[in-house]
Order: C-alpha cells, then sequence, then structure tokens
C-alpha cells in the first residue's frame, strides 16, 4: 500500500490510468517495439514516427512542441503515444501520461490531474505558496503533501482560470527545469472544457522549458474548441497534427503473420477496415464474422467478436467486469467488488481471471480496461436498471468514506431520484465547488440538481429554492463564457416568478440584460428592462433602482447621454428605504453622464462624493453593483483622474474575485492597464492588460475582448512593441463588436497609434480618420479625440506642413474643457508641434506648459513627450544648453516607465544636441555599432520579415526580438523599420 486513506483515493478525481502497452525503455520513436503477448506489432506508421522523432529533437533543443494525433477509435492513437514514450526516454525526457474517459467527462482537468497527480504526491517542485494555493483545489495529491506546511484554505474562494491556468505552466516548467518533460494526455475528446481551456492557454503562452505536450482525438467526437485549439496551435507554428490513418492490406497481413490464410488475412481487413483495434478483436475470435448495419463507434463484426470475448468470462468475472465498467476507466478492487455487489476476495479472483483474459490490465494497485472500447462494451452488456442500481452503490459506498461532493456527483446524477434531497444537495455542492475554476462543469451540476428538484420546489434545510438555483445557474454559465445558456435561464426565471416578486425579478431582469449587453444585443438589453418597468406599479420604488440604474448604463454605453441623465435625474441620492449599498451605486453612475453632457464641473463633483462614499464602504455594499463601481472607474479615466482610477479599479478587482463576478473583470482589468499605463507603469500595465485579454477570452465576449484588446495593444505601443500592438488592435476590429460606440472605436484609435509607431503615417491617418468618424460624430471621449488631434498636428509638422499642422492644433483648442488640465494639455502639445518650424520659442513654451500639467497629474508617458518636445524646439531655437535638460529629463522618465521606442527617440535626439549617449549593450562591429545578433534582426527587418518571423528563424521569443529592435532604433538613430531599412541601405549608422 501506498499509506493513502480510502477517501484521499476516492477525493483524487481520476478518470482513467496511464495509456496502456508502453513500450520498453531505451527505443526511440523511429524503432518499432515488440508486441506484448495479445498486442498488435506496430507496422508502418513511418509518417507519424518521424514527426514523433523530429518533436523529441526540438523539445530536447528547448522548443515547445504540441503534437496532436488524430484518428477513430481504435486507430493505434495510444500505441503510438507508447512510442513518443519510448522516444522520450531514450532522450532521458520525463514522461507523464494520463487520460480523459466516456464516462467521467464531467471530472474538471481529469486528464492532466491523471498526468500528473501521482508525480506530485512523490516530487513537489519548488511552486511557492500562491501557486501551491491555487492550484490545490485541482490537484488531490497537493493536500496530503503540503498538510501542515501552509495556512488551510477555507470555503469555495474564488480563483480566477486564467491564474489557475498560469499556476499550471509554471508547474509544468518546473516539472522540466532538470530533465524536460512529455506530458502525454490521450483521449481528449472526452476531456472536459476545463481541460480543453488549459491547453489552449498552455499553445498560446508556451511552457518556457523543454515542453511537449501530446494529445489524441477523434476527430468525429471532438468539440469545435478542441479542433479550434489544434489549429490555433498550427497557426502559431508551435503544433503538429497527425492523422492516424487505417493500415493498409499489406499491412494487414504482415500484422496477422505467415500462418494465416491470404482469404482469412482479406477477410479480416474487410472486416475491419484496417483499424487495429478492431483486427485485433476480430483475430481473437474464431467466429464467424458478423454483418449487419453499425451501430454507434463499432462495426458489426467487432461489437460481435467483444461480446463474446465477454461472454466467455465466469459469471462472477462478467459482473465484476460490468461494475469496474460503471466505476472507472481505472478503477480500486474495492469500488469495483462494491459496484458489482460481490466479496472484495471474489472480486480479487474476478480480477485474476479477467487480467488472464486481457480483458484488464493492472497498474499500481489499480486496474483498467485495455482500451476504452472494451470498457464501452463490458458497460453497454449490463442491464440499464441494474447500472442505475450499480451506480447508486458507489455514491453510498464514496459518501461513507468521506469521498468530496464532485467525486461522488457523477453517480448520484445517474442514481439519483426526483425529489431526493441528498442527492440534489451532493450536486449543488459539486456545482458550488468548480463554480469559478471549472464552470461548464459547476452548471452540468447545477443543472442535474436541477433535473432532481420538483417543481416550486421551497428552500430550507441547506437548500437553495429552484429559483434561487436558477439565478445561481445563470450566474455560473455567465462566467463560464455560455452566455447565451445564461441569458436564456435568467429570462426562464423571469417567467417562473410571479408578476408581484419584483425585487426578484428586477434582480434576474438586470442579470439577463447584462447578458445581452455581453453578447453585444444592446437593443434586447434596453427592451428587457423597459419592459420590467412599465410593469412595475411604482417605477420609483427600490426595486426599480437596479433597472433604472442598468438602463443608465445601457444608454450611456450607445452614447445616449441625455437619455442616461435624464433617467439618473429621477433618482434621488438617498432614501429612507434603499439598502445602504444603493445609495454607493447611485453616486457611482453620476460622474459619467455628467461628463459626457459636457459638465465637467458637476463630474468632478460627483467623482469626490462617489470617492468619499467608497472610501467608508464596505466591500459588500459594492458587491452588488460591480457595473456601476466599474462605470465610476473609467469616467476618472476619463476626467485625468488616473491615481484615482487606478485605487478604485484594484479594489473592485478584489470584490469581484471574492464574489465569483468575473464577467466584469475583464473590464476592470482594461481599465487598470489604461490607468498603469498612461500613470507609466508599463510593465505592470502589460502584465495586467494580459490577464484582462485572458480573462476576456474565457468568457467569451466580443465586447469584453475588444476591451481588453484595445488596452493591450495601447500599451504594446508605449513600450515600443508596436507589431504586437498592431496585431492585438486588428483582432480587436475584426471581432466587429461595438459598432457605433465608444470601445469600438478605442479599437481603431489603437490601431492607428500603432500605425504611427511602425512608420506607416498614411495609414496611421486613415485608422484615425475611422476612430473619430472624420471628427463629424465622433464617439470618442474627450481626451482621446485631444490625442488623435494632437498626433495629426504632429504627423503634419514632420512632414513640414505647418498650416495644416496649425489647424490641427486649433481644432485641438475647441475641444478643450475647464477643469480637465491634464487632459488640456494635450491641446498645448499639439500647439508646439504646429510651432516648431515657425517659432520654436514658443513651441518650447507651449510643450513645458503641457509637460508641468501632464506631471501633475502623474501622467509621465506624454509628460516626457511633452518634455521631448520642449528639447526638440529649444534646440531648433539654438538654446542647447535648455535643449539637453529637457531631453535629458524626457529620456529618463522614458527609460524609468520602460517606454523603448520613445527612449530611442529621446537618445536620439540628445545626440544631436551633443549629448555623449551610451547605446543599449554596447556597440558592435556592424553599421552602427550593431551587434551581430542585432545586425541579423535589422536584416531581416530589411528583407521584410515580421517579429513573429523572426522569432521563428532566430529560435528566440518575439518579445526578444522587440527589445533587439528598440537597440536598433536607438544606436542607428530611427524610429520605426522603415528607418532602419534605410539606414541599412545607406551603410551608415543613420545619425547626425
Amino acid at each position: 500500500m501506498d499509506g493513502r486513506t480510502d477517501q484521499q483515493r476516492a477525493d483524487r478525481p481520476r478518470p482513467a490510468g496511464h495509456s496502456p502497452g508502453g513500450p520498453a525503455t531505451g527505443r526511440g520513436p523511429g524503432e518499432r517495439n515488440d508486441a506484448r503477448p495479445g498486442q498488435v506489432p506496430l507496422v508502418g506508421r513511418h509518417d507519424v514516427l518521424q514527426v514523433l522523432d523530429e518533436s523529441l529533437d526540438e523539445a530536447a533543443a528547448g522548443v515547445f512542441r504540441f503534437v496532436a494525433l488524430a484518428g477513430e477509435p481504435g486507430a493505434g492513437k495510444t500505441r503510438l503515444l507508447g512510442e513518443l514514450t519510448a522516444g522520450a526516454v531514450a532522450r532521458k525526457l520525463a514522461v507523464s501520461s494520463g487520460r480523459a474517459a466516456e464516462f467521467e467527462q464531467e471530472m474538471p482537468f481529469g486528464a492532466v490531474v491523471d498526468a500528473l497527480d501521482d508525480h506530485l504526491e512523490e516530487h513537489l517542485p519548488e511552486l511557492g505558496p500562491a501557486t501551491v494555493k491555487l492550484l490545490l483545489p485541482v490537484f488531490p495529491a497537493l493536500a496530503a503533501v503540503v498538510q501542515g506546511t501552509m495556512p488551510t484554505v477555507t470555503g469555495n474562494t474564488p480563483v480566477a482560470r486564467y491564474q489557475l491556468y498560469r499556476a499550471v505552466r509554471r508547474l509544468l516548467e518546473q516539472l522540466a527545469a532538470e530533465d524536460g518533460l512529455v506530458l502525454i494526455l490521450d483521449d481528449v475528446h472526452w476531456a472536459d472544457e476545463g481541460t480543453i481551456e488549459l491547453l489552449d492557454y498552455l499553445v498560446r503562452h508556451p511552457p518556457r522549458a523543454r515542453v511537449i505536450i501530446a494529445v489524441a482525438y477523434r476527430p468525429a467526437q471532438a468539440s469545435a474548441r478542441l479542433a479550434a485549439l489544434v489549429e490555433a496551435s498550427l497557426q502559431g507554428a508551435c503544433g503538429h497534427r497527425v492523422r492516424v490513418r487505417p493500415l493498409t492490406e499489406d499491412e494487414v497481413a504482415q500484422v496477422l503473420g505467415p500462418n494465416v490464410t491470404a482469404t482469412r488475412c482479406r477477410e479480416l481487413f474487410e472486416a475491419s477496415g484496417g483499424n487495429p483495434f478492431y483486427l485485433e478483436a476480430l483475430a481473437r475470435s474464431e467466429e464467424p464474422l458478423a454483418e449487419g448495419p453499425r451501430e454507434g463507434d463499432l462495426p458489426p463484426a467487432v461489437r460481435a467478436a467483444l461480446q463474446m470475448e465477454l461472454s466467455g468470462l465466469s459469471p462472477d468475472a462478467l459482473r465484476v467486469a460490468q461494475g469496474a465498467a460503471v466505476a472507472a476507466d481505472e478503477f480500486a478492487p474495492a469500488l469495483a467488488a462494491v459496484a458489482a455487489e460481490v466479496s472484495d476476495p471474489v472480486a480479487l479472483s474476478a480480477l485474476d481471471e479477467l487480467v488472464a483474459r486481457d480483458i484488464v490490465r493492472p497498474g499500481a494497485g489499480r486496474f483498467r480496461f485495455r482500451h476504452p472500447l472494451v470498457r464501452h462494451a463490458a458497460y453497454g452488456s449490463a442491464a440499464a436498471g441494474w447500472r442505475l442500481a450499480a451506480h447508486a452503490r458507489i455514491a453510498t459506498y464514496l459518501a461513507e468514506i468521506g469521498a468530496v461532493a464532485a467525486v461522488r456527483a457523477r453517480h448520484v446524477e445517474r442514481s439519483g431520484r426526483v425529489g431526493d434531497r441528498p442527492a440534489i444537495a451532493t450536486l449543488v455542492e459539486a456545482g458550488r465547488a468548480y463554480a469559478t475554476q471549472a464552470p461548464v462543469t459547476a452548471a452540468h451540476w447545477l443543472k442535474a440538481a436541477l433535473r432532481l428538484m420538483p417543481e416550486n420546489a421551497p428552500g430550507g434545510a441547506g437548500l437553495p429554492s429552484r429559483i434561487d438555483l436558477l439565478m445561481e445557474l445563470a450566474q455560473v454559465q455567465s462566467v463560464g463564457g455560455a452566455l447565451t445558456e445564461g441569458r436564456e435561464t435568467a429570462r426562464t426565471l423571469l417567467r417562473l416568478l410571479p408578476g408581484d416578486a419584483y425585487e426578484r425579478r428586477a434582480k434576474a431582469a438586470r442579470l439577463a440584460a447584462l447578458m445581452e449587453r455581453q453578447l453585444d444585443r444592446p437593443h434586447e438589453a434596453r427592451s428587457l428592462l423597459l419592459d420590467e418597468l412599465r410593469n412595475m406599479p411604482d417605477p420609483r420604488s427600490p426595486a426599480a433602482i437596479p433597472l433604472r440604474m442598468r438602463l443608465v448604463a445601457e444608454r450611456t454605453m450607445r452614447l445616449e447621454f441625455r437619455a442616461a441623465q435624464a433617467v439618473l435625474d429621477l433618482m434621488p441620492d438617498d432614501s429612507d428605504d434603499w439598502e445602504p449599498s444603493l445609495r454607493v451605486a447611485v453616486a457611482a453612475l453620476r460622474p459619467m453622464p455628467a461628463f459626457a453632457g459636457g459638465r465637467v464641473a458637476d463630474a468632478l463633483r460627483y467623482a469626490e462624493v462617489a470617492d468619499r462614499l467608497l472610501h467608508t464602504a464596505p466591500n459588500e455594499h459594492l458587491a452588488d453593483w460591480m457595473d456601476a463601481i466599474a462605470w465610476l472607474c473609467w469616467a476618472e479615466t476619463m476626467l485625468g483622474r488616473y491615481g484615482n482610477a487606478a485605487r478604485h479599479f484594484e479594489r473592485a478587482l478584489d470584490v469581484a474575485r471574492d464574489t465569483g463576478q468575473l464577467y466584469v473583470v475583464p473590464n476592470l482589468l482594461a481599465g487598470l492597464a489604461r490607468s498603469y499605463g498612461t500613470l507609466g507603469n508599463l510593465a505592470q500595465a502589460a502584465s495586467v492588460a494580459e490577464d484582462a485579454v485572458e480573462e476576456a477570452r474565457l468568457v467569451v465576449s466580443g465586447q469584453q475582448i475588444v476591451f481588453a484588446l484595445t488596452q493591450q495593444s495601447l500599451v504594446a505601443t508605449w513600450s515600443g512593441n508596436e507589431e504586437t500592438a498592431l496585431r492585438h488592435a486588428d483582432e480587436a476590429v475584426a471581432t466587429g463588436a461595438g459598432i457605433g460606440e465608444w470601445w469600438g472605436s478605442m479599437a481603431h484609435y489603437a490601431r492607428a497609434m500603432a500605425l504611427f509607431g511602425l512608420g506607416r503615417q498614411d495609414e496611421g491617418v486613415q485608422a484615425i480618420m475611422k476612430a473619430t468618424n472624420g471628427f463629424e460624430t465622433p464617439t470618442l471621449d474627450q481626451r482621446t479625440l485631444l490625442s488623435c488631434a494632437e498626433t495629426l498636428a504632429q504627423v503634419e509638422a514632420a512632414r513640414g506642413r505647418r498650416d495644416a499642422a496649425l489647424e490641427w492644433a486649433e481644432r485641438a483648442q475647441h475641444m478643450r474643457l475647464d477643469g480637465v488640465d491634464s487632459n488640456n494639455a494635450l491641446a498645448d502639445l499639439a500647439r508646439a508641434h504646429a510651432l516648431l518650424n515657425g517659432d520654436p520659442g514658443e513651441a518650447a513654451r507651449a510643450a513645458l506648459t503641457a509637460a508641468e500639467a501632464l506631471e501633475a497629474a502623474g501622467e509621465r508617458i506624454d509628460a516626457g513627450r511633452a518634455r521631448m518636445r520642449a528639447g526638440t524646439a529649444y534646440a531648433e531655437a539654438g538654446d542647447r544648453k535648455a535643449a539637453r535638460e529637457q531631453l535629458r529629463i524626457a529620456a529618463d522618465t522614458f527609460q524609468a516607465c520602460g517606454a523603448r521606442t520613445l527612449h530611442g527617440q529621446a537618445a536620439r535626439e540628445q545626440r544631436r544636441v551633443g549629448v555623449r549617449v551610451p547605446a543599449p549593450g554596447g556597440r558592435g562591429s556592424g553599421p552602427g555599432g550593431l551587434s551581430k545578433r542585432e545586425y541579423e534582426v535589422a536584416s531581416l527587418v530589411a528583407e521584410g520579415y515580421t517579429n513573429s518571423q523572426i522569432a521563428e528563424r532566430l529560435f528566440v521569443s518575439v518579445r526578444t526580438v522587440e527589445t533587439h529592435l528598440s537597440h536598433i532604433f536607438t544606436k542607428l538613430g530611427v524610429s520605426s523599420r522603415v528607418g532602419v531599412v534605410s539606414s541599412l541601405n545607406r551603410g551608415d549608422s543613420g545619425r547626425d
């Protein structure tokens, strides 16, 4: 025994065992293994073996690879994964294998747990307490390993899924640190959504270690998300997809050997279709091959052969095989005995017979079926009523040994009866356990509980009412990205609620409207809210306030600010019959419509009131109104109060995560990224923006994805990663969401900024005009419009078009609003650009005025840009001393912020006024002092390669390429890829 209790074994969510038929140690994938007794020898497969061989070599060299084997049931995928194992062992790479299982598809992360849990129990890598805490709910072995070494985790603290996936990536990096790692996951067409999401994350954010992830699946049973994942791996240049095809007739003859007649070979080939497992099953039987229509996965001849194989067992062995099939793909003898209603000695004797007949195969204290199709046949051979009773026996046994609800739920679901309160309680507990980590699974269990609940079932005795459970289900569905299902559940709730249950109906309608908005269906959201308001006898009652507040948010999103203000004007700031949280929520909504309506003084006053209320309000008062709090945070960014905005975004994120309201997290993260970026904390901003995108992809909301990608693009541009920025912006624009709304226009603005950073001025101008609707009916906020005008003034000034630059500067002056000095500073900066060539002294003064206002607001990036413009203006005016001082401040600011391209530009301007600026990384022997690697990168840029293509060619990361480019820009004294090409073509450094 290994020391674990039955409860620990039961708590471990293992749907499956390691891949059977593993090859002998020391063979490479190009070498065939001798078949074990009863196993078909490996024949052919040279194309697959070559891909596996190449992938192993690439992984050994430090390149991440994702390998997908696709083939029909029984095609030999598992056997080929065994060949991969042998090749990994030959290269001294560590291997961990697991698989998903047909009857345990709802088990969260089951295949990954199966692969890694045993290893974690024996060898816990250095992960740190925070990472271990994230992994604890997923890997049961960790609980026993860390018991007593860290504080107990109580309750079901929500964990953002992307945080969990990042922790798993960290785990894989640690496991691969010494010997590399080959992670093999078989039968992933049966894997839960959480596993597929995790794999998708790992493909897009590969472990930084020698790692191969190899999966096998049946294409006909693969989900759309699994198919998309495999395609994404191919497009990302890290993946291989290999189709495992049937054997040819000659290969079948080779498998069967010389003792089988040609007639029999032809018969078996035609009956099996060249499928190795079917061939093996048919070759085992000496009965005539059955004929008839195909049913399910198996041809009639194969089905008959498997049934014949099972019918040859003794009654006890057959019963234990059927019980084991009900229990799990990998099972303990005790569990099979309970399911089969036999004693332990009888079960062990039956298992000896099953092993001898190669129905099951022994492992470390457990057994597994030789193939999932054998388990499928055994399960199907039992009577339906007997199977139901077996599930009930297993559920009772697991409860007796203290197994957690998530382990019992599968059997409870299949054996519970309508009105069975303990069964309902188990399913609800299981759903809540995975509500944030695996919301698709959680929704499955909650729906199962609802099926067992009688209509109009009241709550009590620890159980929610049917109405409350429907609300819980809708929220879980929204978190899991099942927005359409969540909306329908909320609408079902509205149909079930009595017409006079105003408060509960308002809560359900507000949730449904939120889902409609996430689905980019604003008109439906507004209609729903208005219908509910019309049905209320008193539209100013406390019950109506949530609907009115959601209506304000909807109209604000649609830029219908007067309508939003009209609704707000009907609501008082407080009322005796309000819950305390309502006062905070109403105050949080007031600033945005006021600012959008040009009432800046009112907006600032409202923001101050809301700030005071939030400061004294407990978190539970914020929890019910996260969408309103988000509006306050965004309003503060538009008012230039970025420090306050960052503080409120941070707190709102804590509350949203603690209360499981993950639907709003991408929006909050995007706003926090914008705040950090504007304040010059670019490293933090980039990390937060990446988190925003990951969360938005999990929610599967076009609106949230656009919000997040837009901010990620802007941060990348500020950081000097313009090509990456353009890729993010292009994806945001391509979603097609947000047309006619602020956030859709912001995506075009972000794209314009990236294009300007890349030196593609004409395209950038076109993108700005698209973002602003030609400045005729813009949907952007005042600060962003000022940024557009300022950028166009800079572009026209650089082109020598002074009059055009002055026109844009004048337009910027007309956009000023009293009270938002840091926003208005961009108008001063636009004027500085326009005056540079004609009146550089006045340009310097205008730039300094802008710099001082921006610095007072803490907006370091734009303050640095203003200082740089002041420096160039002083240089143009002949005041080199003042120029040097302003450029020094600008360069120091950009360096502190991590704004690489801007820092390079500032260094170039410093050299022009005689300041000796050391090149980053030292000077090399190439043109302009480029190092050998930098010259390689510059040459590939000149050949038209993108950053991604350069990274692939040089076997480095895209971020490394971007860092090299930043150094190249500085050394060559250029600010774009076009400048690099021109400099190389001239054969000089590009410096004055």
